[in-house]
């Protein structure tokens, strides 16, 4: 017995040795751990196919407007096979995108900063997906058409809760101008929210927004409806249950541990050589090219931190927290989330509803298999356990355990102007996205 003991000690010693030393060995026997490099070859696919197909795509997503500038990263099998970087930050064509490149995320946000707080919470048993959320938000409690509303139904867009609030229009009078009230141009004890350069927000505003949010309508039809609202009170809601801020919170929790140090709010505050890909010339609130603050308005006046919205991150730090939920809560030997907490989240929840979401992530059609390309999303060969997000700047993100496949791809399609659509018209996300499905080399 004490021999076998001494084996089984050499081998696990000698395998720590080995991982230290930069070999990509897995310590988890059962699941590949942290990401390492690789080659498409390596992993099966054709690198040849892949790059002229994807750069082919790029190249006419530029030429069209669709974004100034694209990257693409891809792990299969637990190694980066392909992160390359295309086009410019701006149409001037002065900066080109760096792999290092810092991005604002948009609504990618919901699925990489609330979320898997949430599932954190749930699993700790400090949130429960079917009790009535107002359990929690004590607010909902007096109102008629949410005090019901559970958790499981918010996350799943099935809740009937409005889509949108626009809050800056609480900000501007009749004139155009800003309410002092509301906003300043510089900070003080009560004005230290900062939305952008010289753009200071009252401490307080949080609780209009609140406030509205807690007024708003609820549909009486229970259907797929997607709705962000609740993300802009789950910070609040977190810093309740935890004792913690968000974002102090989410950082100690996942980023940290992660090693993905570019993801977090406010990247201009956190001192980074990395260059901030701009989004949005902004000629509404901010007045100049939307650059190192979040885009998204209602996160802006948050603060910049928010549920919805603020996060940015570079792609190869981004991959790490999806490569994380691939391997359902294990990322490098440490498990952040339960593995039943994460399978229930990637769940599709109300498929009798036509509602094709998990819990918080998005899935593809529910008919996807079945669909070509350019009616299918995202690509027709993922995974049906497969998820992920979308972003408004031009972001998406898809993870797929069938396949072992991590797909990122970042722009900023809002540049010059949120009336660019071509990303979404030319499909240009789902059809880079099937290059890595199609890449498959024939057997020897």
């Amino acid at each position: 017995m004490k021999i076998i003991q001494l084996f089984i000690f050499l081998f696990i010693t000698t395998q720590l040795t080995q991982a230290q030393e930069g070999a990509s060995i897995p310590l988890n026997i059962e699941i590949s751990d942290a990401l390492v490099y690789g080659t498409p070859f390596e992993v099966g696919l054709d690198s040849i196919y892949i790059n002229t197909n994807v750069k082919d795509i790029i190249t006419n997503g530029i030429k069209n407007n669709a974004f100034p500038g694209a990257q693409v990263l891809v792990a299969k099998n637990g190694k980066i096979i392909f992160h390359k970087a295309y086009g410019y930050h701006t149409y001037d064509s002065i900066q080109p995108v760096a792999l290092d490149d810092i991005y604002d995320l948009a609504s990618v946000t919901k699925v990489t900063a609330a979320l898997p707080v949430i599932m954190k919470l749930v699993d700790e048993g400090k949130l429960s997906l079917d009790v009535p959320f107002s359990t929690y938000w004590k607010p909902w409690k007096s109102k008629k058409d949410k005090r019901d509303i559970t958790l499981r139904e918010i996350l799943a867009h099935q809740a009937g809760l409005e889509p949108y609030i626009v809050f800056l229009n609480e900000v501007f009078k009749k004139n155009k101008k800003l309410k002092k009230r509301f906003i300043r141009t510089s900070p003080n004890k009560r004005f230290q929210n900062q939305a952008y350069d010289e753009l200071f927000v009252k401490n307080k505003f949080n609780r209009k927004m609140y406030r509205l949010i807690n007024r708003s309508e609820v549909s009486t039809e229970k259907k797929y409806k997607y709705s962000g609202l609740a993300f802009l009170i789950f910070p609040e809601l977190i810093e309740q249950l935890t004792g913690d801020s968000y974002e102090y919170y989410v950082e100690k929790n996942f980023y940290l541990p992660l090693n993905a140090p570019t993801m977090g709010f406010k990247p201009k505050t956190r001192g980074f050589s990395n260059a901030i890909v701009p989004t949005e010339v902004d000629t509404l609130f901010r007045h100049t090219l939307t650059q190192g603050w979040v885009h998204d308005e209602n996160a802006a006046l948050l603060g910049g931190v928010s549920g919805n919205a603020g996060l940015f991150a570079t792609a190869t730090d981004l991959a790490k927290l999806m490569q994380m939920y691939m391997q359902y809560g294990v990322y490098d030997g440490k498990r952040y989330i339960s593995e039943a907490t994460l399978k229930e989240f990637i769940r599709v929840q109300f498929p009798e509803n036509d509602n094709r979401r998990g819990l918080g992530f998005d899935k593809h059609y529910l008919d996807n298999a079945e669909q070509l390309l350019p009616k299918a999303y995202p690509a027709p060969e993922v995974g049906a356990d497969s998820f992920g997000h979308s972003g408004f700047t031009g972001t998406f993100v898809w993870a797929d355990p069938k396949n072992q496949m991590v797909y990122i791809f970042l722009s900023n399609r809002v540049n010059p102007t949120r009336e660019n659509r071509n990303l979404y018209n030319l499909n240009i996300r789902p059809a880079v996205q099937q290059i890595f499905y199609k890449a498959t080399l024939p057997s020897k």
